[in-house]
C-alpha cells in the first residue's frame, strides 16, 4: 500500500468523540483500540516504543499476546485508510514522517499561546475524546484524563482572558456569552458566577446579574453547604463599568515566547516581588479574603508584585519541566516589565530555589531575600535528611493528583483549615484553575529533583528565613538547613502547622518583610 503524501489531508478531531479524515472522506475504525493507538500516536512528541504501545492497551496479556495484537491493530488501521499512515520499525511507532496531519488539539493549544482566544474558544467543542471509553486500559484512562483536564484547564484560561478583554472592549454581550459557557463549565466555582455577574452588569441587565447571583447563592448552599463571598454578593453595590473584587490589572510579559502574568499592587519606594509556591493563580488568590488582607498588608509596605510562573495559573502552559533557572528569568523580566530597578524578594515555599538562583544570578537587582516555608532540595538524599524519600514523594504526588478537583491535601497545606468548608471550595476551585492533574505532575516532578545546595554560600543580600514549627509541608529543619548555609542569613521559627503565610499568625513575616524594606 501508498504512503499517505504531501497531496493527502489527513485530518484528527479529538475534542469531542474521535474522528479521522482523509482527504475530507470520514474514515471509520471498528476497533476503538486502534482508534486510541492512533490518538496515542498523534499525541506523542517522538516515536513510541513498541512495547509501550503493546503494554498501554493490552495490560491483561503477555508480551508475545500483546505484540500480535498490536500487529493486528496496525494491520486495520491500515486498511482502514488504505495508506500506510503509520511508520513502524521493529521497536517503535509514530505516524509517518511524510505526512501532516491537522489535529485540532494542537490547533487549539497553538491559539492559545498566540493569544489567539477566540478562536482557540471556537475550536473547544466539546470535552478531549468525550464519550470514548476504554475501561480495559487503565493506563490510557489515565492518560486520557490527564490530557482532557490539561485542555479544559486552558479553555477555563482562555475564557476568563475573553471576558475581560470583551469586557474591557466594550462587547459586553460577548463577554456573556463567553461567562455562560465558562459558568457551565464548573457550576460550583463562585469566580465563574462572578465572571458572569460583571458581564451581565456591563451589558446592562441587572436582572440578570441579580439572578445569577441568587443561582451562585443556592448553589454553593445546596452542593457544598457554604456561602459565598462578601465581595460577590457586593458586585451589584458597585459601578457598573468596573463591577469586580478590587483585583489589580493582570498585565502579560514574553520570555522567549511564553507569556508571563503579572500584577502591580500598592506604592511605595520599594518594591516587593513575591515569588509563589507550585500553586498560584494572581486572580484567584484575591478571591480568598485572608490571603486578600494578607496582600493588601504587604502593599501598605511597598509596591507589590506579584506573578504566575510559566506552566501555571494565568501564564502560558509549557511543553518542558519548569527549572529554577526559568523561574529566575521569569523573576527578571517581570522586574523589567515592571519597571523595578531592584527589589526585595519574598520566596514562598517552592518558590525558594527561584529566587536563591535569582539571588546569586543578580545580586544587584536585590534589596533583601526572605524564604517562606522554603527548601534547598525537593528529596532527601543521605546529606539532606529534611525532606520525603523520592518513593514518598512520588506516593504524596499520586495522592495530590487522585484529589485534584477537591480541596486535595488542604491537610497539609492548612490544617487549621481542613475543616472550614469556604475555604476548601475557595482552594478546590484555585487548583483547577490554576493547573490540571496532567500538567502539575511534570512541574511536581522538577521539584523533586530541585537541588540548590551549591549556591547557598553564595547569597549575598540580607536574607531572613520564616518556617512554622509545626509546617507538614515542609519541614522546619528544612529551613534551619537555609539559615546555616546562607551567610549571615536570619532564622526565625513561626508558630502553628499551616504552610500557606497568609493563615495563621503572619505579623512575623509582615514583620520580617518590614525590616528588609526599611534595610533596603
Amino acid at each position: 500500500m501508498a504512503v499517505v503524501g504531501s497531496m493527502e489531508r489527513l485530518e484528527f478531531r479529538f475534542l469531542g468523540f474521535p474522528e479521522f479524515r482523509l482527504n475530507g472522506r470520514r474514515v471509520e475504525l471498528a476497533l476503538r483500540k486502534a482508534a486510541a493507538l492512533l490518538i496515542y500516536l498523534a499525541e506523542a512528541s517522538g516515536p513510541v516504543a513498541r512495547e509501550v504501545a503493546a503494554t498501554l492497551l493490552w495490560p491483561e496479556a503477555d508480551e508475545q499476546a500483546a505484540r500480535a495484537r498490536l500487529r493486528r491493530t496496525l494491520y486495520k488501521i491500515r486498511i482502514a485508510f488504505g495508506n500506510e499512515i503509520i511508520a513502524a520499525t521493529g521497536v517503535s511507532l509514530s505516524l509517518h514522517p511524510a505526512l501532516s496531519a491537522e489535529i485540532d488539539t494542537r490547533i487549539f493549544e497553538q491559539a492559545c499561546n498566540s493569544g489567539a482566544l477566540d478562536k482557540a474558544a471556537e475550536i473547544y467543542k466539546d470535552d478531549y475524546l468525550a464519550g470514548f471509553l476504554l475501561p480495559d486500559c487503565p493506563q490510557f484512562e489515565e492518560w486520557v484524563f490527564f490530557r482532557r483536564e490539561t485542555l479544559r484547564g486552558r479553555l477555563v484560561q482562555a475564557l476568563e482572558r475573553l471576558i475581560d478583554a470583551k469586557i474591557a472592549d466594550s462587547q459586553p454581550r460577548g463577554a456573556v456569552v463567553h461567562a455562560t459557557r465558562l459558568a457551565a463549565l464548573d457550576p460550583l466555582s463562585e469566580s465563574a458566577h462572578r465572571h458572569l455577574i460583571r458581564a451581565h452588569l456591563a451589558a446592562g441587565d441587572r436582572a440578570a446579574a441579580e439572578r445569577q447571583i441568587d443561582t451562585c447563592i443556592r448553589l454553593l448552599r445546596d452542593e457544598l453547604g457554604v456561602v459565598p463571598d462578601p465581595a460577590t454578593l457586593a458586585l451589584l453595590s458597585q459601578p457598573t463599568q468596573d463591577a469586580a473584587l478590587d483585583v489589580p490589572r493582570t498585565r502579560y510579559v514574553a520570555v522567549g515566547g511564553i507569556h508571563i502574568a503579572y500584577q502591580i499592587f500598592g506604592s511605595g519606594p520599594t518594591d516587593i516581588v513575591l515569588v509563589p509556591g507550585f500553586i498560584s493563580h494572581v486572580e484567584r488568590i484575591w478571591e480568598d479574603p485572608g490571603c486578600r488582607a494578607w496582600l493588601t498588608a504587604v502593599s501598605r509596605l511597598g509596591r507589590l508584585i506579584l506573578f504566575d510562573r510559566r506552566g501555571m495559573g494565568l501564564s502560558d502552559r509549557v511543553g518542558a519541566r519548569p527549572t529554577v533557572e526559568a523561574t529566575a528569568q521569569d523573576i527578571l523580566a517581570v522586574m523589567n516589565a515592571a519597571g523595578s530597578r531592584r527589589a526585595l524578594l519574598v520566596g514562598a515555599s517552592e518558590g525558594g530555589p527561584g529566587c536563591i538562583r535569582f539571588a546569586v544570578q543578580h545580586p544587584d537587582r536585590l534589596t533583601g531575600l526572605v524564604l517562606w516555608g522554603s527548601l534547598a532540595k525537593g528529596s532527601r538524599a543521605p546529606d539532606y535528611p529534611h525532606a520525603l524519600t523520592i518513593a514518598q514523594y512520588d506516593l504524596w504526588k499520586q495522592r495530590l493528583l487522585a484529589g485534584w478537583g477537591g480541596a486535595a491535601e488542604i491537610d497539609t497545606f492548612a490544617p487549621s483549615l481542613a475543616g472550614d468548608r469556604q475555604a476548601r471550595t475557595w482552594w478546590a476551585g484555585l487548583l483547577r484553575a490554576a493547573s490540571s492533574p496532567g500538567a502539575v505532575a511534570g512541574l511536581l516532578d522538577a521539584l523533586r529533583d530541585t537541588d540548590v545546595r551549591h549556591l547557598l554560600a553564595n547569597v549575598s543580600a540580607p536574607t531572613m528565613i520564616l518556617h512554622r514549627s509545626g509546617d507538614r509541608a515542609v519541614r522546619i529543619e528544612a529551613g534551619r538547613f537555609l539559615a546555616t548555609k546562607i551567610p549571615g542569613a536570619r532564622f526565625m521559627e513561626v508558630d502553628g502547622d499551616d504552610h500557606w503565610f497568609w493563615v495563621g499568625d503572619q505579623q512575623a513575616l509582615l514583620d520580617g518583610i518590614g525590616a528588609l524594606v526599611r534595610h533596603g
